[in-house]
Order: structure tokens, then C-alpha cells, then sequence
């Protein structure tokens, strides 16, 4: 069936084409959100790569499978774009009636954005033998955001070679690289990542969807919607952090996200929430309750890593990510 599809497509037949790529488009998607760390980037970037490999399919030659070609392509296609250092920049906090306490620090990967669970569950990433992380922990927010600390190529070759467990061989050939390149590369990926990701001590998030899960987001909701900061406090670690990217203030402790969060739900602001999940962590739709009533505004998705028992990080991003996750910009108040 695929030398069939191949030998159509290869002759003009785009429904040939789409049958034979359509099965890797989700998996090609995640890949380039990994490299990229933006989900609109990674859209921009995987519908380039579809249209070089419809353009590019005449000299494809079948010696490797069709997915290990499209990987080669949107590898080098995410490379060409991070050559381009065409970035979302930061920017400035907007809400000048919220006076917000002094941030503990700026964060670095301001373009970092959240991807959609609902895109993911179609398709998992199908891991060579080499892989070493889990596919779960690989998309997590924690792990993306390292990964933008690495060099471009480093990047590339620990996708390829730890996420997905493509051999070093493999990697070499999708890179024009050498065998030796790519295990230099690796090493000092590893070194890098190993610095940057936090390390939690044993507190490993609850499954998802799990008793465990549910009882902390439900609590976690309780606090967040009746504005209450000293039930949210209490469900947080000691070393939470706070970020909110493209801003890039990032507040890391109990007592200063406690100021934070004292700030935004002062003058009597409430938010309702809409659950979701991003990145394979909890996360939630932000709907600003109107004082006058009647609609709910969209304020941002706040995605939450957990640990244990635990809060460890609320990530904050803007409103425009909600129409990726299939969600209104408004809601009317409940009845």
C-alpha cells in the first residue's frame, strides 16, 4: 500500500501525498514545538515542511522510511528558522492598575508557548531504542524551556537522538554531519540539560487524570476562583515559580507569588476557569468575571506543574493562546 501511495504521489497525486504523510503530521508538529519552543512557530515551520517534502518527493529514493525523511526535513527546516533569530520579543507588563511587586528575576525564553494535549492525543512519538526520556516528560513545559537554552544543533541531535531514538548514524545522515559530530554535540547537550532542569527529589507528578491529580486541581480551583491566596499558598511549594511569558517577570517563592496573586485578585477581581490540558499538565482557561456581570473576559491560560502533592510552577500566557485550545475569548456568567 505505501510503495503504492508512493509511486501516485511521486506522479502528481496529491490525495496519494496526503494519505502517505498525513499519519507523521501530528508527531512532525511536536517535533518542531520541541525545537522551536513557540506552538505558532512550530505551525508556520511543519507547513513548510510539508510543502518541501511535496515539492522534494520526486528525488525521495527509499533509503530510509518516509517518516525518518520527513524528520530530516522539518529538522533542518526548524534550523533554517532559529539561523533567521526571528523571535518573539518580551513585553512590558500592560495592566497599569496592577501594581506588581518586584520580580525575583527576568526570564530568558520569552517566546516559550503552550501546546495543546487535544493535538497530541492522536499520535504518540514512536521512540527508537536510544530514547531516554519518556514522552510525557518530553513535552513538558520544564523540558521545553530547557531545550531553548541549547544550541541549535545540540538541540537537534538530543531530540533526535534521546526523544525520538533515532541512532547516531541516523542523526548524522539528517544533519550532513559525522558520526563523531553528533556524539560531541550530545554530550555537551546532556551537560547543559542536566544543569538547567529542575531537579524535584522524588516528587514526581501524580498521573494524569488520576485521584491524586483531580484532588490537587480541584482544590487548586477552589482558592483560585474564590480569591483566596491563602488557600492557593497552601498548595504550593516552597520554591514555586511564576512565569508568564512573553513578559518576562518571573516571581520564584511562596511569599512573593503570594503578593503577586494578593495584587491581581485585589479590588475585588474573581476569575472563572475552564479546564484544559497543555503540555501534559494540568492547565486552565482564565475568564475575568465582569463587576457589572453578565460576561466573563479571557485573561490567559495558566498551565500548572505539580509535584507530589504540590504546586511547583504556574506558567501564565496570553489570551491569544486560547483559540488554539478550542476556547472562547469570552463566557457568559453562570446562571
Amino acid at each position: 500500500m505505501t510503495a503504492d501511495l508512493l509511486i501516485r504521489a511521486q506522479a502528481g497525486d496529491g490525495e496519494a501525498f496526503r494519505e502517505l504523510t498525513e499519519p507523521h503530521r501530528r508527531e512532525l508538529g511536536v517535533h518542531c514545538y520541541r525545537m522551536l519552543g513557540s506552538y505558532q512557530d512550530a505551525e508556520d515551520v511543519l507547513q513548510d515542511t510539508m510543502l518541501s517534502a511535496w515539492q522534494g518527493l520526486r528525488t525521495f529514493e527509499g533509503r530510509a522510511s518516509i517518516r525518518t525523511w520527513l524528520y530530516r526535513i522539518a529538522t533542518n527546516r526548524c534550523l533554517n528558522a532559529l539561523r533567521s533569530n526571528h523571535r518573539r520579543p518580551a513585553k512590558e507588563w500592560e495592566m497599569a492598575d496592577m501594581n506588581v511587586p518586584e520580580p525575583t528575576r527576568l526570564g530568558e525564553i520569552v517566546w516559550l508557548e503552550p501546546y495543546p494535549d487535544i493535538l497530541r492525543e492522536a499520535t504518540v512519538d514512536i521512540a527508537g531504542p536510544e530514547a531516554r526520556y519518556e514522552q510525557a516528560e518530553a513535552i513538558s513545559l520544564a523540558f521545553v524551556t530547557a531545550l531553548q537554552l541549547l544550541p541549535p544543533r545540540q538541540r537537534a541531535v538530543l531530540i533526535l537522538r534521546e526523544v525520538l531514538g533515532y541512532h547516531a548514524i541516523e542523526v548524522a545522515e539528517m544533519l550532513d554531519s559525522s558520526v563523531e559530530s553528533v556524539t560531541s554535540a550530545l554530550k555537551r547537550a546532556r551537560a547543559t540539560l542536566q544543569q538547567r532542569l529542575p531537579v524535584r527529589d522524588g516528587e514526581q507528578p501524580p498521573p494524569p487524570d488520576s485521584p491524586a491529580e483531580r484532588a490537587l486541581v480541584a482544590k487548586f480551583v477552589r482558592a483560585f476562583e474564590a480569591g483566596d491566596v491563602d488557600g492557593l499558598v497552601e498548595i504550593l511549594t516552597a520554591d514555586v515559580n511564576l512565569s508568564m511569558p512573553p513578559v518576562p517577570l518571573e516571581y520564584q517563592g511562596r511569599d512573593v507569588v503570594a503578593r503577586f496573586y494578593t495584587v491581581m485578585f485585589g479590588s475585588g477581581r474573581r476569575y472563572r476557569l475552564v479546564p484544559t490540558r497543555s503540555n501534559g499538565q494540568p492547565a486552565f482557561a482564565t475568564y475575568l468575571q465582569a463587576s457589572t456581570g453578565g460576561i466573563c473576559h479571557g485573561a490567559g491560560l495558566l498551565v500548572l506543574t505539580l509535584a507530589g502533592d504540590r504546586i511547583c510552577a504556574l506558567t501564565r500566557f496570553e489570551s491569544d493562546a486560547l483559540r488554539w485550545f478550542g476556547l472562547p475569548r469570552s463566557l457568559r456568567e453562570r446562571g
